[in-house]
């Protein structure tokens, strides 16, 4: 199969088994459930989850064994998105093509919805680790992974410099924090995760890591060129929101041509990386060259 092959049937994978895991739990309050669902299955790439499963099949794993992870996984970048375009955040009206959740829901909903999807996380990430006892202590070393990467040492961290630096005149350190945090944690952890949960070495881990580490600032660095050159009918987003916020971004630091280039360069890198593995690691950077070219 070629890379969008591969690529489909991972999605839809991850598709069925976030829709078995959160049915499971319709029993919570309509709106509640429904607000949930509305922004879950909203559409996306799903390019975590699809991450965290490629990197523990590179490594020799069981997919049904991570895939509830990579579904964790996914619950915490959705309810990153609900927070993030709140009006106390981004204040966007739109995602992925459609009205933003606190649009549609309110603003009391939306909070609580990515709450709960949160919290149910690391319910899932719990309740998938008790079915390994033998291998409790990688499962528990996985979510650990997760959690920091999506906390006050991640993206939420990043979240706040990001806050903090709108209009502001910003060193290049600063902006490098905030993408790495603010986006390139969940990808690195996505990766790293996966491949912890079987025995490895641990430069393994660490040449894994540090291709998710590259992939996920190079990540981010699309999104603010695409923020400049994208329009809303592709990208499913109102496009020059950072502009309007005056937010920290590369194409506003260093312009388009030369965060192209930094992008380019660093997808080189992030593959690079993954040279030891060999033909196993295809997906894995055919992911990276996807990432560069995406247009939404």
């Amino acid at each position: 199969m070629n890379f969008d092959e591969i690529y489909s049937n991972k999605l839809a994978l991850v598709e069925d088994a976030l829709k078995k895991l959160i049915v499971r739990h319709e029993d919570c309050p309509p709106t509640l459930f429904k607000a949930m669902n509305y922004s879950l299955f909203a559409g996306g790439k799903r390019i975590r989850p699809v991450l965290l499963l490629s990197a523990h099949e590179l490594v020799g794993g069981n997919v049904e064994e991570s895939m509830a992870v990579a579904c964790g996984l996914e619950m915490i970048h959705t309810y990153s998105l609900i927070h993030d375009d709140l009006p106390a955040m981004d204040d966007d009206d739109l995602r992925r093509g459609m009205p933003t959740n606190h649009k549609v829901f309110g603003e009391g909903i939306a909070i609580l919805a990515g709450d709960a999807l949160l919290n149910l996380a690391y319910e899932v990430f719990l309740e998938n680790a008790m079915k390994y006892p033998h291998k409790l202590e990688r499962h528990v070393r996985a979510a650990f992974v997760i959690a920091r990467a999506a906390g006050l040492h991640g993206m939420i961290g990043g979240q706040v410099a990001d806050i903090e630096q709108e209009g502001k005149d910003i060193h290049p350190d600063m902006l490098r924090y905030i993408h790495t945090h603010k986006t390139g944690a969940l990808i690195e952890a996505a990766v790293r995760a996966g491949v912890i949960i079987e025995p490895i070495e641990r430069d393994v881990e660490d040449a894994v890591a540090k291709y998710g580490q590259k992939l996920g600032l190079a990540f981010q660095i699309v999104d603010d060129i695409l923020d400049v050159t994208g329009d809303a009918a592709s990208m499913g987003k109102n496009p020059s929101r950072d502009e309007v916020r005056k937010k920290a971004t590369f194409p506003a630091l260093y312009g388009l041509e030369e965060s192209r280039r930094m992008a380019r360069d660093l997808i080189e890198e992030a593959v690079s990386h993954l040279e030891r593995f060999g033909k196993d690691a295809y997906f894995l950077k055919e992911i990276a060259y996807y990432v560069l070219k995406r247009q939404k």
